[in-house]
């Protein structure tokens, strides 16, 4: 069995309460399996569903699919019915599909939207990686116009090949990279070697960032979905939780090589139907997470002893970077007085959260209103502000904010 849950909000991350998503075998709208309802955070109940073998995800197998799919239709009162075709469901996994709805206008009256979502790499057919040089060249063009690795807000998502019409997308960066990794592996696989690919995802994709690459082109996007170019990100793909973990830990990390500035264009293939000698193979890297290699130790078998893992000190989108620091019981200062503040900001749209007084002390009432924020936005419930919860704090600050002031 695997695990399906929905969270519902609007575009500004606000919860939309009494959703419904009934949930259907693929293609079979009248044999329902569940119907959810989400609470005043936005969230559903938490459903079992039938899943294939947890060994099917462990070996590659081009006959037997090792994910279960089924189809989601979401609606709420005064907003949009949207409905996932294909939602994917491994063993022993909790998959996530974030909905935001918008809003309904009273000459609305057009069909459902419809979102298909695309298989898994490692089982669909995609178009192999076409060969790039791992450093870009600086040139006296001005090619490359930032001075420092910055972690965007947004980036911009070509759906399809660059030089053909296709949408373009604004996607928030944390949440692209989470797309991609449910994308192109298994959240069934070690921790290890989801953190090692996750972090050859960031590096890539930074790099893209970093030598605004196709920018420089002339194109208006950062990236594509396109796997011969780039990564595989598939519009309204639901995400494992486990996955999202290591994403919101990690995010603000990347590949480097000594002495170069840029984020090193990490490219992989899958080590199975396609071979990649100077690359990372993710099949590959998967055995070596099962032999107990570290993440640092997978990245260096593929790549060389001498890359590492750097880190971004800047992140667009915040009132104030992390510092450095877990905020905990017996914390004070500033940074305490910031969480505190920001987190009954957010208790204005998320009830759930207990209100604080704002005295710049981390005490257990703090550390409460902590644990039940890391329980909403699906991350481990420690009542400590590490980096990534401070980042989703900023994050969801920001994005209700906004909203408040019309931005």
């Amino acid at each position: 069995m695997g695990q399906f849950q929905v969270r519902c909000t609007t575009i500004n991350s606000f919860p939309i309460e009494d959703a419904k998503a009934i949930v259907t075998y693929s293609g079979d709208v009248t044999n329902v399996l569940a119907e959810l309802t989400t609470n005043n955070s936005g969230l559903s109940e938490v459903v079992s569903l039938p899943a294939p073998n947890i060994d099917y995800s462990l070996e590659p197998t081009s006959s037997t699919r090792p994910f279960s799919i089924y189809d989601v239709r979401v609606s709420a009162p005064g907003f949009e019915t949207i409905v996932f075709f294909n939602i994917e469901i491994f063993s022993n996994t909790l998959a996530q599909q974030d909905v935001i709805l918008n809003p309904l206008v009273e000459e609305d009256i057009g069909p459902e939207e419809e979102i298909v979502i695309q298989p898994n790499t490692l089982y669909g057919e995609y178009p192999p990686k076409i060969p790039e040089e791992p450093i870009k060249p600086i040139r006296e063009t001005g090619e490359i116009v930032l001075s420092e690795v910055v972690i965007p807000e947004y980036i911009i998502v070509h759906d399809g090949v660059p030089n053909k019409w296709a949408p373009n997308y604004w996607i928030r960066f944390r949440d692209y990279i989470k797309n991609v990794a449910c994308s192109e592996i298994y959240s069934t696989w070690p921790e290890s070697t989801i953190y090692a690919n996750v972090l050859a995802i960031l590096s890539f994709t930074l790099n893209r960032v970093f030598t605004e690459w196709y920018v420089s082109k002339g194109y208006n996007f950062t990236i594509t979905s396109s796997t011969a170019y780039d990564h595989k990100w598939t519009r309204g793909r639901n995400i494992f939780q486990n996955i999202g973990f290591i994403v919101d830990s990690v995010f603000v990390n990347y590949l480097s090589f000594p002495g170069v500035k840029q984020p090193i264009l990490t490219q992989y293939c899958d080590g199975n139907r396609v071979q990649c000698p100077n690359w990372m193979s993710q099949w590959g890297s998967k055995y070596l997470g099962d032999q107990g290699y570290s993440a640092v130790q997978i990245i260096r078998n593929y790549y060389g002893n001498a890359m590492f893992i750097n880190t971004a000190t800047q992140v667009s989108g915040v009132p104030s970077s992390w510092g450095n620091e877990n905020l905990t019981i017996g914390s004070r200062g500033e940074s305490v007085r910031t969480i505190q503040s920001q987190l009954n900001r957010i208790a204005d749209a998320y009830p759930a959260l207990p209100k604080l007084s704002v005295d710049g002390i981390y005490g257990p009432k703090t550390s409460a209103a902590v644990k039940q924020f890391q329980s909403i936005f699906s991350l481990p419930q420690t009542g400590i502000v590490d980096r990534a919860t401070w980042y989703k704090i900023s994050q969801i600050y920001v994005a209700v904010t906004r909203m408040a002031s019309g931005a």
